[in-house]
């Protein structure tokens, strides 16, 4: 049979016309490809050596003394932050600081828990508070052994998993809230404290302090009598109260003498050596030019 004519040629023609469309659509004159735009170029400023040891101890002014040329470069330190209440003429706050350590052992293995809500103050190992002196690595030496290092720097940091934070008590939140590192000092007979701090239990409990060397008992009382601060009829109560607590504490002022004593006979002689050479140095802020003034608001002490 005769095979039908211009159908198989009508196929290849609808084949080469769309072939030709196709070409023709990409060949079209004004139709032309949407180049891509390339993206800007994105340039961050040139990070100091030192700019993140805020991260870890909020220093203040901390990184030109560690730095080549400053006082404390070359040396083995230990930072923490910490903050001091401060009375101003505009408000009541807090002042915070850096405290720094040069020793080249750690200067305490314990923190001292202490605050004017607690009765009595808690020393614990350090590292019962998930806490530790973790050492701090300058930008331009993050690929270098910290032994190698001219200037060691070591800020107190929190060590506990960060999933496990979230599920922290309260009371043991309020104890890292008042964590501050204990520092045992060398000479006991330096150490004279004649002071307790009380919270008497009332429906407004009393919190003072007591010096059984410079103040009297019934002065004491009767101040708190005449500020109605104290009941009439809770004297002789508060009184006994008081002396128990006065009791108590020279019993532990003599017990922590005696432990202090003993361990300084047993301590290493190149760690006791240190610590007769140990060094201590606080940083404030500058004022800013809108914040009050707070250059008579600096003190010498340590909360150590």
């Amino acid at each position: 049979m005769a095979r039908p004519r211009g159908k198989k040629r009508t196929a290849a023609a609808a084949d080469g016309s769309s072939d030709t469309a196709a070409a023709a659509a990409t060949l079209r004159p004004g139709k032309r490809a949407k180049a891509t735009p390339k993206p800007e170029a994105e340039y961050s400023p040139e990070k100091r050596n030192l700019e993140d040891l805020w991260l870890s101890a909020f220093p203040i002014g901390t990184e030109k003394a560690l730095e080549e040329g400053g006082e404390l470069y070359g040396k083995t330190v230990y930072l923490f932050g910490s903050t001091e209440p401060q009375l101003l003429n505009v408000a009541k706050g807090e002042q915070k600081n850096e405290k720094m350590v040069d020793c080249p052992y750690p200067p305490s293995d314990k923190v001292d828990i202490k605050s004017v809500q607690m009765e009595n103050e808690e020393i614990v190992p350090i590292r019962a508070m998930k806490m530790d002196w973790v050492p701090y690595v300058p930008l331009e030496d993050r690929l270098s052994r910290i032994e190698s290092l001219e200037t060691k720097i070591f800020t107190l940091c929190c060590t506990q998993r960060r999933s496990a934070l979230t599920h922290l008590k309260t009371e043991r939140i309020k104890k890292s809230d008042y964590c501050m590192p204990y520092y045992m000092p060398l000479s006991p007979e330096d150490d004279h404290d004649t002071t307790v701090d009380i919270i008497y239990p009332l429906e407004h409990p009393i919190v003072r302090s007591f010096d059984w060397e410079m103040d009297d008992y019934e002065d004491f009382i009767d101040d708190l009598v005449k500020d109605e601060v104290l009941p009439e009829d809770e004297k002789e109560k508060f009184k006994k109260f008081l002396k128990e607590k006065v009791k108590e504490r020279k019993t532990e002022l003599r017990q922590a003498k005696e432990a202090r004593k003993e361990a300084i006979d047993n301590m290493d002689p190149k760690l006791k050596k240190a610590f007769e050479n140990i060094q201590f140095y606080k940083f404030y802020p500058v004022n800013a030019l809108d914040a009050p003034d707070l250059s008579i608001q600096k003190v010498d002490c340590w909360n150590f």
